[in-house]
């Protein structure tokens, strides 16, 4: 085929925040352009087994990772597939559904780099690693909130998989090209997950926009609030893009026209505030508030999706109608 979508991953532990971050990614691509697959759908054991047999939906024995790799495979050359689909409500498995892939698809998920072939699949790759502390917070309130639990089994669903967590979600790191973790700033209050600043750890499998101007005495009065420097992860060299809560617009606006300039797509997008539905966030009182954070890393990694859609079709060969 001509064309063919692209892929973006988006893999972390439970309640990291994957589907908060995919939401406004689909809107900025638009939502009618993007299809969304959740790899958590793929178990191979409904709750009520995994109880019995002792076993945690994090490991891989858990899960259909061969069907993974097999759909992502089928679906990277923009044909359908038939999705399983897991209640996370009732634990139990619902029938199938029909799978078209849209322009852009969105795989999220525990377990989407846990395989080479799945891992090949992905035009980006995007991992999620929020303090612990804070991903507890989200999932009790999350659990608590829409799945019927209480705090207590919620906790003791967290200590039960922390070993699993260890040794089969957190490894997947490796294989990111963007590592996104919010985190609380210090004099933020307990409980307080709304004004949270983000950490991206830029690593150079992927060409990133250039956001040396950050650096440039001309845009010092975005280092209070938005830095960028070179630092390690897991060893490697890579650049990591801070954007504090309290980012001011002044602030924003610059650092959304680096991202802009060269995807001029995206300059629709680039004027947060008057697009109050990137980077929303609910209070616990049910208010709705916009995280700057939240809302240049949905719009950095769109920027991704985009670049690579643009390269990929850059590379298609150029088709010479044959005289008549």
């Amino acid at each position: 085929m001509t064309n063919r979508p692209i892929i973006l991953g988006i893999v972390g532990d439970s309640a990291a925040g994957k589907t908060t971050l995919t939401k406004g990614i689909a809107q900025v691509l638009g939502e009618d352009d993007v299809t969304v697959i959740c790899t958590d759908d793929y178990h191979r054991y409904d709750r009520k087994q995994r109880a019995e047999m002792g076993i945690s939906a994090l490991h891989p024995d858990c899960n259909y990772l061969d069907i993974i790799h097999q759909h992502l495979s089928l679906l990277r050359t923009g044909q359908p597939i038939l999705k399983p689909i897991y209640n996370h409500s009732t634990g139990e498995f619902a029938p199938p559904e029909y799978i078209k892939p849209s322009k852009f698809v969105i795989v999220e998920g525990l377990l989407g780099y846990s395989t080479r072939g799945a891992r090949e699949c992905y035009d980006v790759r995007v991992y999620l690693a929020p303090p612990e502390s804070l991903r507890t917070q989200w999932k009790v309130k999350r659990d608590t909130r829409k799945r019927g639990y209480t705090e207590e089994q919620v906790l003791e669903q967290l200590r039960k998989r922390e070993s699993d967590s260890e040794e089969f979600i957190r490894p997947q790191r490796k294989w990111s090209d963007i590592v996104v973790s919010f985190y609380p700033p210090d004099e933020a209050g307990e409980g307080n997950d709304l004004l949270l600043n983000v950490r991206l750890v830029l690593r150079p499998n992927i060409p990133h926009p250039d956001l040396s101007r950050i650096l440039n005495p001309s845009t010092s009065h975005l280092s209070s609030a938005i830095r960028l420097e070179l630092d390690r992860d897991m060893g490697k060299p890579v650049d990591v893009l801070e954007i504090d809560g309290h980012a001011t617009s002044e602030q924003v606006k610059e650092l959304e026209r680096m991202l802009c300039n060269e995807i001029p797509y995206l300059g629709k997008f680039c004027s947060l505030e008057g697009n109050q539905e990137l980077g929303t966030v609910v209070g616990t009182t049910g208010e709705t508030l916009q995280s700057y954070p939240l809302a240049l890393t949905q719009l950095l990694i769109t920027y991704h999706m985009l670049k690579a859609a643009n390269i990929y079709q850059a590379d298609q060969p150029v088709t010479v109608p044959s005289p008549s």
